[in-house]
């Protein structure tokens, strides 16, 4: 009799171990699986701020800040004038020729203001050509060529240009600088 309970309590026994065992085993799988969806997060993680990193040196290495020169481009405030594109001559030479999407000219409208180049020039005075041209409210043709002298010291230089239209009442391109 003894035996015989016994018989049953190991057969209890092992019919609960081989029911729960797949639980445990897929727990573990589970668990795992989690486990690698992190690392594969950690190292994505790793690979953009690597990424990140190699861009500003990169840009530091390819405009050494002693003769870097940024231009950026803004529309004036409540300027309806329609932006299609923009040249940049410094000293004569194009370095910067950009056509506008919907989008872009959308955010320029919004106060967004766009970095339209970024390069290299010796310190001293350097002449600066832009070029805009568009359509106005009314849909006529809008081009207009200022000419602009800027001085270039042994640290970063920041241009600005203000583009709008005459219904702007202002002038259609001004310069800023920093």
């Amino acid at each position: 009799m003894m035996a015989q309970a016994r018989f049953k309590s190991v057969q209890w026994i092992l019919l609960a171990v081989f029911a729960l065992a797949p639980t445990a085993v897929l727990a573990q799988q589970a668990n795992a699986s989690q486990g690698l969806d992190e690392q594969v997060q950690e190292v994505k993680s790793d690979v953009l701020s690597i990424a990140a990193e190699l861009s500003r040196l990169e840009e530091k290495l390819l405009y050494p800040s002693g003769t870097q020169v940024a231009i950026f481009i803004e529309l004036a405030k409540g300027d309806q004038m329609r932006l299609d594109a923009v040249r940049l001559q410094i000293d004569g030479q194009l370095v910067a020729h950009y056509i506008y999407s919907f989008k872009e000219l959308e955010a320029l409208r919004k106060g967004g203001v766009q970095r339209i180049y970024v390069g290299n020039v010796a310190t001293g005075d350097h002449q600066l050509n832009v070029f805009v041209d568009g359509k106005l409210k009314a849909g006529t043709d809008f081009s207009r060529s200022e000419h602009f002298t800027f001085h270039k010291e042994v640290k970063p230089k920041l241009v600005e240009l203000t583009v709008g239209g005459p219904d702007s009442g202002k002038t259609p391109v001004t310069l800023g600088e920093q």
